[in-house]
């Protein structure tokens, strides 16, 4: 039989943030059996916690293959699952947030799908929240674009336009490589609203640029480039994204009072 999903979580290190992240889920309808965690070489104690969990599919490599590789390593021992839920470790799962966001997806004809994000401090009773925020924005889509914390992709896509780009020099924009290449291929992608996880924020990005004293993982330039974007394509395309961003996040928060995308700053919400 061919299993719905399979859940792709790439780690290096923070294991506080990876079990928090795996019990969530487990605490819904996911299975042990559903979890692949791609641990990228890390030096704490997650490979003794993973060798604790049996129960979850597991891969060790020896070396950090980056966001990319584990994604894509992640794709290719999926099996047969129809979808490949990318998801990053520090994330809290909403209630039914698996099935729902891709429930939304398929009665939305999406291909690859994002769910809405609560981000920053875990101030605000988010067990409690969640089930409040979903009422208000079940249905809602974000048409033609994805986020790189979570988003589930359908097997069809993969056999369309190959797996996320392995290239390391790409750190930290792997995702919107992925959703520009989409978007050229006209494959249908979106985030919906009718599933939410709390992110933290870029935990393991933050620490890796702590331990190297680099300002960024990734080249920004080179990245460009690889989409084949000069200066002013460059400049183009972040205004359209701004502009496109701006008017959701207004249009959500009017009907709604919340959006698909908020920030939480100084124990109030910014939305984006």
């Amino acid at each position: 039989m061919t299993r719905r999903y399979t859940i792709v979580i790439p780690v290096l290190n923070q294991l506080r943030y990876t079990a928090m992240c795996v019990e969530s889920l487990l605490a819904q309808s996911v299975t042990p059996g559903d979890i692949l965690v791609i641990d990228n070489a890390s030096t704490d104690e997650t490979p003794q916690w993973l060798a604790r969990h049996p129960e979850l599919a597991q891969q060790r490599n020896r070396v950090n293959l980056g966001c990319g590789g584990a994604w894509t390593q992640g794709a290719l021992l999926a099996g047969d699952a129809e979808w490949v839920v990318l998801l990053n470790n520090d994330v809290l799962a909403g209630p039914r947030a698996i099935d729902a966001m891709l429930d939304a997806a398929e009665q939305h004809g999406l291909k690859v799908v994002s769910p809405a994000l609560l981000e920053g401090a875990e101030d605000y009773g988010y067990a409690q929240f969640a089930p409040e925020y979903l009422v208000k924005m079940a249905g809602t889509v974000r048409r033609g674009w994805f986020h790189g914390v979570c988003f589930a992709v359908h097997r069809s896509v993969f056999e369309a336009i190959g797996f996320p780009d392995t290239d390391r020099k790409l750190g930290g924009h792997e995702d919107m490589e992925y959703l520009v290449r989409c978007q050229r291929a006209g494959i249908p992608v979106g985030t919906v609203g009718d599933a939410v996880f709390h992110h933290f924020g870029s935990i393991t990005q933050k620490a890796m640029k702590k331990e190297t004293g680099a300002k960024a993982l990734g080249d920004r330039h080179y990245f460009y480039s690889r989409l084949g974007m000069g200066w002013l394509a460059r400049k183009r395309f972040k205004l359209q994204r701004e502009r496109q961003r701006d008017q959701w996040s207004a249009e959500e928060t009017k009907r709604t009072g919340h959006s698909l995308h908020m920030l939480r700053e100084n124990g109030a919400w910014k939305h984006v």
